[in-house]
């Protein structure tokens, strides 16, 4: 903390500059747990520096992501449980980043809230340590911004953004995709961070979140903030040992039906039979307290699969093993077909 920095007017106005050198002294040690090599620096400098390892690389290409986790920060300001959400903020950059076979290097929060309260903060940097070490990639800096007049005193609004690195010749693209291709789903642990507004709407989230639920084994609340599973190591695996991938998709808001056609080539269709996707307890939960047509549900919510992968038809039950190894829940969903569509849900 510098003991020079004081503004009993800025207090006034209910920035506490002193709360915000408490919070950087709390999240220092939970950014260092996600050093890797490459970091330069540390918290506190003007940016983040980092050293790309580019060794046997022969034309490097940067990849970006940025997103948020909506409004499923709702609940968790309901529940009073800060230390997932970040781990969804990871997960909904880098699952983008891996779709192009890159893996993540950094990542960099930016918390905006409307009162700065340093164990809050610290909770939530701590859920966005954890999933940049589930990512293996670094936190490497951030901005925490407190807003008062703009965010209630116990809101906030979290986003991120990351990059990573792959060779020219290793991209992930749909050059290769062809007729007869396997589609695979990689279970997803839940609702992921998409939906909510619909999830929001359809449940008495602020009465029923603490309920026991016998079908989901543990209350609505918890369920609902399940954080994002993170796909990094498993497409990592996958790439490692060599077994072609010829499309990814990460589920996200728009469910298949907006996500998949955007790993799909011209004349190109992705037929999917979501009767094999197993299915979580929360969505039929869902479908029924909202009466929701079950192809909205496949248009609004992952349904059970976070990714979607292309492979050969020859190297499915290799990919297939892999991935269990890596502790996925695998199922072949579909395969792709000719025809201009994108995408076919067959329900």
């Amino acid at each position: 903390m510098n003991p020079n920095s004081q503004s009993a007017s800025y207090a006034a106005a209910g920035v506490d500059v002193t709360a915000g050198y408490e919070a950087v002294d709390r999240i220092k040690p939970l950014v260092a747990s996600t050093a890797i090599p490459g970091v330069l620096g540390g918290i506190g400098d003007f940016g983040g520096m980092f050293e790309p390892q580019m060794k046997g690389m022969q034309r490097p290409v940067l990849v970006s992501g940025t997103d948020g986790v909506g409004t499923k920060l709702k609940l968790a300001f309901l529940m009073d449980k800060h230390d997932t959400v970040g781990i969804d903020c990871v997960a909904m950059c880098v699952n983008d980043i891996v779709c192009s076979g890159a893996m993540p290097m950094f990542f960099l929060d930016y918390i905006a809230c409307g009162k700065n309260d340093p164990k809050r903060i610290e909770q939530i940097v701590s859920g966005i340590a954890n999933g940049c070490r589930q990512a293996g990639c670094a936190l490497i800096g951030g901005e925490t911004a407190e807003m008062p007049g703009f965010y209630p005193e116990k809101e906030y609004d979290l986003a991120g953004f990351s990059v990573g690195l792959v060779d020219y010749e290793r991209r992930i693209t749909n050059d290769r995709m062809q007729e007869g291709d396997i589609l695979l789903g990689l279970g997803s642990s839940g609702v992921h961070s998409n939906g909510y507004s619909l999830v929001r709407k359809v449940l008495d989230i602020a009465n029923t979140y603490d309920q026991y639920n016998m079908d989901l084994a543990c209350t609505l609340g918890e369920e609902l903030l399940r954080p994002t599973r993170i796909y990094v190591n498993s497409i990592r695996s996958l790439m490692e040992y060599g077994v072609p991938i010829h499309g990814i998709s990460h589920i996200t808001g728009g469910g298949l039906y907006e996500n998949v056609p955007r790993m799909m080539p011209p004349g190109l269709t992705a037929r999917i039979n979501a009767d094999a996707i197993p299915q979580r307890p929360i969505f039929a939960i869902l479908q029924q307290a909202g009466n929701i047509p079950r192809r909205d549900m496949y248009n609004t919510f992952n349904m059970g699969v976070g990714m979607v992968l292309a492979v050969p038809r020859d190297r499915t039950g290799e990919a297939v093993n892999i991935l269990i190894q890596c502790g996925e829940r695998v199922s072949v969903i579909g395969q792709v077909s000719r025809g201009d569509a994108g995408v076919e849900v067959i329900l």
